[in-house]
């Protein structure tokens, strides 16, 4: 018997019909940027499909857990279970033919990746016995199979890919029918979308992804402009368990809402301002002051005889006071108390924290009088010392004020090794290896050094390449200038 449901409507108005068995038999992936239906799309198909087939969602927001109360999933929060307790019990929902959503909102990027990764290798890992048709809906795939490694561990990144290459690539011998969406295919890893071979295309704007897209639906690439084109809830299907042809449709109505914030306009409340301010910036209450409410103060004592005498008694004309520190001495005392600090074998690593403490006892050591820095001035100060630059560096060139004035626009944590490279780049020194941006950092890991490099080239602030002895060559586009070609590979705690 052959089972079809109805996604939606066609611009002739007539019923779309998805080949559910089809569907089994082959994969489908969904494509779409922020906006264009892409979650009411899948939502639309869970319903139409959940009293034919088993289901698993891997939902990294949360927005699919309202079909728990309309169809019966069993929402798994994966927040409160490990890794291990969710590959068994994957293994249970494929031996008793639950639907189940696992839940991964809650969870940092790396710790989502990692849990979908158990999650899907109990499905793919289940005992021949066990392997009944079930349709696997990943949302936001790009997150779980990406095409390029980002912030994220490298093994985190590899078992990810891995389990998400396993549904699509070998999971149909298993049961296993994957369901894939993403807001854009070209972060999504290509060897996952290839294996997709029903396809639903709804509005993008990129070039790169609208010509995929027309590749992928056999359209020429002029055609492509259309999907700028496309309303919320429409999409051009093609693929044997939809159409033979590109067909454009618009998806139906659901049952289910999602837990995401509705984006109709809603009027401000009118309120007081002086009762607004209360509201917002009055200190919150302490667990002591919930548990005991407060009293009324005490009247304030008087003070004992001997107190009295010591608050009248004039001070000796002859005690010195205390003396004014010259500015030039105070700044080399510091520089000396900084200097010892980092001269520590594990200064590098570490809590910054931990180091402004130690640096704060160092300069009452040294006799570095006046008001102590606080610990934002010391973080700034750390990090020159960690680039290497001194006041003469650091002095107000126009290009280092332009250098400073970018570092203020990263996190603080990324601020020294940012000032690492300029200085590299303005001085046309070799760019620093992983080791020695990893200790800037306060890391020992090397593979989190080529991380932050990568983060600060998706933010626009540095470009790297390599040359051809394939050595590292680093160029911030705001100096129009670059490092010269450093190993990255070479260990030492500075090439400069």
């Amino acid at each position: 018997m052959t089972v079809g449901i109805e996604i939606g409507t066609t611009a002739e108005g007539k019923v779309a019909v998805l080949d559910l068995e089809e569907l089994l038999a082959t994969r489908l992936l969904v494509q779409g940027n922020s906006g264009s239906g892409k979650s009411h799309l899948l939502r639309r198909l869970l319903e139409q499909s959940a009293p034919w087939v088993q289901q698993a969602v891997i939902d990294p927001e949360g927005d699919f857990v309202t079909l728990a109360d309309r169809y019966g999933h069993l929402v798994i929060d994966a927040s409160s279970y490990t890794e291990t307790g969710l590959l068994a019990a994957a293994e249970r929902v494929r031996e008793h033919r639950v639907s189940v959503v696992l839940n991964l909102d809650g969870l940092e990027f790396e710790a989502q990746m990692r849990h979908a990764a158990a999650f899907l290798g109990g499905l793919f890992n289940a005992t021949r016995d066990f392997w009944y048709p079930m349709l696997v809906v990943v949302d936001e795939a790009q997150l779980f199979a990406p095409a390029v490694s980002g912030e994220v561990a490298e093994e985190a990144r590899k078992l990810s890919l891995s389990a998400m290459t396993n549904l699509m690539c070998r999971g149909r011998k298993r049961g296993l029918a994957g369901v894939i969406a993403t807001q854009r295919l070209a972060k999504l890893a290509k060897n996952v979308a290839a294996e997709a071979t029903n396809f639903l295309m709804g509005r993008t704007f990129l070039d790169i992804d609208m010509a995929r897209a027309a590749d992928l639906l056999g359209m020429e690439r002029r055609q492509a402009e259309m999907f700028r084109d496309l309303q919320t809830g429409q999409f051009v299907a093609l693929g044997p368990a939809l159409s033979r042809r590109p067909l454009a449709l618009r998806v139906g109505s659901v049952e289910t809402e999602t837990r995401g914030v509705s984006a109709k306009l809603i009027p401000l409340p009118e309120s007081a301002t002086a009762s607004i301010r209360g509201l917002i910036l009055n200190p919150p209450p302490t667990a002591e002051t919930q548990r005991h409410p407060p009293r009324r103060p005490l009247p304030t004592p008087q003070p004992d005889i001997l107190t009295q005498l010591a608050q009248a008694r004039p001070v000796a004309a002859s005690l010195p006071g205390p003396q004014a520190i010259d500015p030039v001495e105070r700044k080399r005392k510091l520089d000396l108390a900084l200097a010892q600090l980092l001269s520590e074998p594990d200064a590098a690593f570490r809590p910054v924290s931990v180091l402004y403490q130690d640096f704060l006892v160092r300069c009452r050591i040294h006799g570095a009088s006046g008001a102590p820095l606080d610990l934002p001035q010391f973080r700034q100060l750390l990090a020159n010392a960690r680039a290497g630059i001194d006041a003469d560096t650091a002095g107000d060139t126009p290009e280092w004020q332009a250098v400073r004035e970018r570092a203020l626009t990263l996190p603080e944590d990324l601020q020294g090794v940012y000032l690492l490279l300029a200085r590299a780049a303005l001085d046309g020194i070799p760019c620093p290896s992983d080791d020695t941006i990893a200790q800037a950092y306060g890391s020992r890991s090397l593979a989190r050094a080529r991380r932050l490099l990568s983060y600060m080239e998706e933010q626009g602030t540095i470009v790297c390449r390599q040359d051809m002895a394939g050595r590292r060559i680093v160029a911030l586009p705001i100096l129009g200038c670059e490092t010269a070609p450093g190993d990255p590979s070479a260990v030492g705690a500075s090439q400069a």
